[in-house]
């Protein structure tokens, strides 16, 4: 029988171990414990994780890929901080499992044992114990687990789909914010760049461009290498889609400045996982256009200062991992896109 503490923090203040006065996530350690809970806490037994794309290519190109040492450095990074949270990059991800106990105080949201959801906040303030990591997918950023996660009273999930299987599930609505936020930002007539644009979310927030530009619109697509380029390209979502490399900043701005007769786009998304990609996406943007940062290898100094020495007035937007019903929209997607579906469905699942 679990012992419930009383009056836990709703935003999880309460598992701070250090420093003291922090919130989860700029917290160095979180208190992991699972044999006890709050009175506001969910306990959940996690299947998977799926790792930040920014943070998984960090851990993998720092273990060279080898999968023992990519599971070590997992271990090695939930053991000292409570929680799965990237030292270099800061960022985590999330997770799918299956709800253990909910606190009384979360009973009202008619959760119960069994009931299989995927957490929408990031495992960067997530309490989470790891027992044994089964596998290790490296091309798809999922970590297979046994162990157990807390969800506080603040955070976000959704129950997985009966419709959609659960790998894929999981890695699209780690990236639910992507699309959700290129459905406010794109106007019919946009010219819209899409850095990234072969990725899982760049080609989720094409799709969504896509529906919003309109005959008049136009949509370029940035990509690093040919992976999936000949899947991507069927989709017929890219007006044009070129190999460039994002942090050559010059040769970008020069692509653009050449395809767009020197008007420049009107709203950039940078969706790539590497650093050093803040200038290319700045110089692609026109003065008062709109630049969206979905990267969370994204530097804010770099940005600002960037920007400004360029002297680029532009609109310049971090990207809120939550946006506003993100997982309906995104889950819709697939179901609205038996190609973008079909291709997911090879990678994830």
């Amino acid at each position: 029988m679990t012992s419930f503490k009383e009056n836990g923090n709703p935003f999880g203040a309460h598992r701070v171990i250090e420093p003291k006065g922090v919130l989860p996530q700029p917290a160095q350690k979180l208190d992991n414990n699972m044999d006890y809970m709050w009175d506001n806490e969910m306990r959940v037994n996690v299947e998977i994780l799926n790792v930040d794309s920014a943070s998984f290519t960090q851990i993998k190109e720092a273990c060279g890929g080898d999968i023992d040492k990519i599971k070590k450095m997992i271990l090695e990074i939930v053991g000292e901080r409570g929680k799965q949270q990237n030292p270099v990059t800061g960022s985590g991800g999330m997770f799918i499992g299956t709800i253990d106990e909910v606190g009384p105080k979360l009973s009202s949201r008619g959760l119960k044992k069994g009931d299989r959801i995927a957490s929408l906040v990031s495992l960067s303030l997530t309490p989470l114990k790891i027992d044994e990591i089964v596998d290790v997918k490296k091309d798809i950023d999922q970590v297979h687990i046994k162990g157990k996660a807390i969800l506080f009273e603040s955070g976000i999930y959704a129950k997985i789909p009966s419709d959609v299987p659960t790998p894929l599930a999981l890695a699209v609505l780690d990236v639910a914010g992507a699309p959700a936020q290129t459905q406010r930002l794109v106007k019919s007539g946009d010219t819209v760049v899409i850095i990234g644009a072969c990725g899982k979310s760049g080609v989720l927030c094409a799709y969504e461009a896509r529906k919003k530009v309109g005959k008049s619109g136009k949509i370029i697509g940035i990509r690093h290498s040919g992976k999936h380029l000949e899947d991507v390209t069927a989709l017929e979502l890219y007006d044009e889609l070129f190999q460039m490399d994002a942090t050559d900043s010059l040769k970008c701005y020069d692509e653009i400045y050449k395809l767009t007769g020197g008007k420049m786009a009107d709203l950039v998304i940078n969706c790539v996982n590497i650093p050093n990609t803040e200038m290319a996406s700045i110089l692609m943007t026109r003065d008062g256009g709109t630049l969206y940062f979905f990267s969370m290898a994204t530097s804010f100094t770099k940005a600002a200062l960037g920007a400004e020495g360029v002297g680029k007035d532009i609109n310049m937007i971090v990207g809120n991992g939550y946006a506003r019903n993100h997982a309906d929209i995104t889950l819709n997607i697939l179901r609205e896109s038996p190609a973008i579906r079909k291709m997911y469905e090879k990678i994830y699942t």
